[in-house]
């Protein structure tokens, strides 16, 4: 089939979640014609920020700041509140004690740094932002006490983020084409120069200045998943979106790129065990508050080693490795109603039970005996005469197991019991590009490759292992700011330098 020269412009962005359109707006408020290609069809638009709840993770100095992207909070609302402060040393301390140290320094710096002015600045192209009441904060003593460094998220969630960028994409004159898989890069020994894309099935040429790569991981490409994260990746539940499978990685890779960080590391959630894949509502993140046990009924995770969005990207890979790539959540009354809302759905694998007994017979796949076993050890174990508070980390914790459980540890005695099947969840890849501060991608020899940038997901060296709860999504406006106005500056000195 012979390929068709249809589009021409300065920016071509492959792509259209949160990074890629941060950049779209970054690009285009910078001047340059922008293209933003969407390998998906419009009702599915926005790759894996679309299933996020759009929470996000900033430093902020205290209430002042927040006030300065949430006009609208009320009098009420900072009176009912704790937000407490989070500091840019705060926010890079957790990316290195997350990532054991690995992450890259230099962009966790500018991660860091350039957050809350990231902030502002959406906040300008009009997200709106309201605090996560529920999820990081529960009410103690009259007064909401914000926990873990992130507190708010996007109105609407991650549909509302992605809905918001791209409607102020568009009435900025960025153009967007749905249906089109970029397949591969135009390059030359003088850099990139466009994109070679599938529009609609049909092979079609889109020539530009200069290129920003912001198509995600391959979190949705189990042969990628087994060949780079290691067998038994393949079976686990892929969530976000269907159409993160590695192209513009590979793209990259073909043209000389350098390859960088945790390629055998991804995001990993514990969620419900036989939700289909793609599905909204797998993941069960109130494990803090419960024990899991696998198959043979023990415990296999400390449970309460920190707040929950320091620990959940990284207890999917730990079920993954039981018996049956399964567990089992269980909690008692005395928490049931901190559980979160994913628990209350119509699509939950759960069993509940008045007694202890009754409710070991009733967990599938289970050995019964040594489940109750385990319950009565970890029961036995408690330090009751530490108080329990789910606001913080609460040091109320268990002596003498060999898993211990660190805070939040309650005995599981008050019927009825309730108990959640989990499995391993795929949020997205670690493993990535190599970019440099100006989000230009470096090849092989770590030079940068002229025209060609990155953002979002298919960056690597930011994570390692693990990953702060909302680092994401700000990686992603970050970065992909950064890009479209490093992009448009690039092609001005190009033109410059020509004229």
């Amino acid at each position: 089939m012979s390929e068709i020269k249809i589009y021409e412009t300065d920016v071509v962005i492959v792509g259209a979640g949160n990074a890629a359109m941060s950049a779209a707006i970054s690009a285009r408020e910078n001047g340059a014609n922008v293209l933003v290609l969407e390998k998906a069809p419009e009702a599915e638009k926005g790759g894996n920020s679309t299933y996020t709840h759009g929470s996000i993770r900033f430093a902020y100095d205290g209430v002042e700041d927040l006030k300065e992207i949430m006009p609208d909070l009320s009098p009420e609302d900072i009176e009912s509140s704790d937000f407490g402060v989070y500091s840019e040393e705060e926010f890079y301390e957790d990316m290195c004690r997350v990532t054991n140290y690995r992450t890259d320094p230099e962009l966790a710096s500018i991660l860091t740094g350039k957050s809350f002015e990231t902030m502002k600045w959406l906040t300008s192209h009009k997200v709106r932002w309201v605090p996560i009441y529920g999820r990081q904060a529960f009410k103690i003593n009259g007064k909401f006490k914000f926990w873990g460094g992130m507190i708010v998220e996007s109105v609407g969630g991650g549909p509302g983020l992605v809905e918001a960028l791209h409607k102020e994409a568009s009435s900025l004159g960025v153009q967007i084409l749905f249906n089109a898989m970029a397949t591969e890069l135009i390059h030359d020994d003088n850099g990139v120069h466009g994109v070679i894309i599938k529009h609609n099935g049909k092979t079609t040429r889109v020539h530009a200045k200069a290129v920003i790569l912001a198509s995600g991981g391959f979190h949705a490409n189990p042969e990628m998943r087994t060949r780079y994260l290691g067998p038994k990746w393949d079976l686990a539940h892929a969530r976000g979106s269907r159409f993160n499978t590695g192209e513009g990685i590979q793209m990259a890779l073909n043209i000389g790129a350098l390859a960088c960080g945790n390629w055998s590391g991804c995001h990993s959630v514990g969620g419900d065990r036989y939700l289909p894949e793609f599905t909204e509502g797998f993941q069960k993140l109130s494990y803090p508050f419960g024990i899991m046990v696998n198959a043979e009924g023990k415990r296999f995770v400390d449970e309460g080693a920190d707040f929950r969005n320091y620990t959940y990207a990284k207890y999917g890979r730990l079920i993954l490795e039981q018996p049956g790539q399964f567990a089992w959540q269980i909690f008692d009354q005395k928490v049931s109603r901190l559980l979160r809302e994913e628990y209350k759905g119509r699509q939950v694998t759960k069993v509940k039970a008045n007694t202890l007994e009754e409710l070991a017979e009733k967990l599938d796949g289970v050995d019964s005996q040594d489940f109750l076993q385990t319950v009565r050890e970890y029961n036995a174990s408690i330090r009751k005469d530490i108080p329990f508070n789910p606001n913080i980390k609460d040091g109320r914790c268990t002596e003498g197991l060999a898993i211990r459980k660190s805070n939040w540890a309650n005995t599981l005695e008050d019927g009825p019991f309730e108990a959640y099947a989990v499995t391993c969840g795929i949020t997205f890849t670690f493993g990535g590009l190599k970019i440099n501060p100006t989000t230009e991608v470096q090849d092989v020899l770590s030079n940068s490759i002229p025209g060609l940038y990155a953002a979002g997901e298919l960056v690597g060296g930011l994570f390692y292992f693990n990953y702060p709860g909302g680092a994401g999504l700000m990686a992603g406006s970050v970065f992909g700011k950064i890009a479209g106005e490093k992009a448009a500056q690039f092609i001005k000195t190009k033109e410059l330098m020509n004229s």
